[in-house]
């Protein structure tokens, strides 16, 4: 699932290719890679406001408004309470238009009353892309777009309003002291052989993540281990999905999402903490997330990054299984 924007990506291996402290090949990294401060605090204001923008932009995770699973070869869909999907803004149509499944294709037809686009173009029927395609489908009316993603071997139907109400109502984004002391040099230790994750997410499906190690590095006196992963086909950068103990007060209860760059020709690549942030499921109960393996789940407080947000999240909060054994609840939130 690409619950994570790419537009971190340049970014974060920006901050990952900043001054560190100088070292050879026969002595090790500093722990704390070194940083002009000036820079690094203008490279992450830019980078919260595209945070910023993730969430609470026109087609920003705050906007999801439904996600409806295509378990049924046919399902139409719109605001009237016939249809198999029912939209609940009131600037939908009574009828969008019918979904149809058959075993390798669904195709969208739309409602003759309504104008229904891709790319700009109107369309009356159209085979729609999944999210794992090079070329997702996005279908547009107003206000509202419909996609189609791929979720433990299930298609479902994700719903954007602009106009939703966890988007107009979004209560902002909340962050730690940026501390340049939390981002650490971190040795990537390559495992011995190749190995799969599989991670479950928030509505209780498992994925598969190829992982290429473990990151080990340095923090609150101990060394501390996380295990990366890459999202898909993307070697382009290290995915962590992890939990630390501010989870139990001020930190979203589930975990958070971390990127870095791969590992440089010494074996490191920088965890900056900074821009740790919470998951799409943060904001709204209609995401997919991953939650964090089992190894990720760190003992330590990790003060840094985004906070728990603290606005309404568009339903009951439900009760997340972070671990074998252990569970989280959101925040409540009121019915919307």
């Amino acid at each position: 699932m690409n619950t994570t924007p790419r537009f971190f990506a340049t970014l974060l291996c920006t901050a990952a290719t900043l001054t560190f402290a100088a070292c050879t090949s026969s002595e090790r990294p500093a722990s704390k890679p070194s940083v002009d401060s000036t820079e690094y605090a203008d490279d992450t204001r830019a980078w919260r406001a595209k945070r910023l923008d993730a969430i609470a932009g026109p087609d920003g995770w705050s906007a999801l408004a439904g996600l409806f699973w295509m378990d049924s070869s046919v399902a139409r869909i719109g605001r009237d309470p016939g249809n198999t999907f029912v939209l609940t803004s009131s600037t939908a149509p009574r009828t969008l238009g019918t979904l149809t499944r058959t075993d390798t294709t669904i195709t969208f037809v739309a409602d003759k009353k309504v104008a229904v686009v891709n790319d700009s173009v109107r369309i009356d029927s159209i085979v729609v892309h999944s999210d794992k395609h090079a070329h997702p489908t996005v279908l547009q009316r107003g206000s509202i777009t419909l996609r189609l993603i791929e979720r433990g071997g299930r298609l479902g139907i994700r719903v954007k309003d602009s106009l939703y109400n966890t988007r107009t109502e979004f209560a902002g984004l909340t962050y730690f002291t940026l501390d340049t002391a939390l981002r650490v040099r971190a040795r990537l230790i390559p495992h011995a052989s190749p190995r799969t994750l599989r991670i479950a997410n928030v509505i209780g499906q498992t994925e598969e993540y190829q992982s290429p190690g473990t990151l080990e590095f340095v923090m609150a006196g101990e060394t501390q281990r996380l295990t990366a992963a890459f999202e898909g086909s993307d070697t382009t950068q290290l995915f962590v999905i992890f939990r630390d103990a501010t989870a139990k007060d001020s930190t979203y209860p589930a975990g958070r999402f971390l990127y870095a760059a791969p590992a440089d020709s010494s074996g490191y690549t920088v965890l900056d903490f900074n821009r740790a942030y919470n998951p799409p499921c943060a904001f709204t109960i209609f995401a997919t997330c991953p939650l964090p393996p089992a190894e990720n789940m760190l003992t330590i407080a990790i003060r840094a990054g985004e906070k728990r947000y603290g606005g309404a999240h568009g339903g009951s909060a439900p009760e997340i299984p972070v671990a074998a054994g252990v569970t989280a609840r959101t925040k409540p939130s009121p019915q919307r």
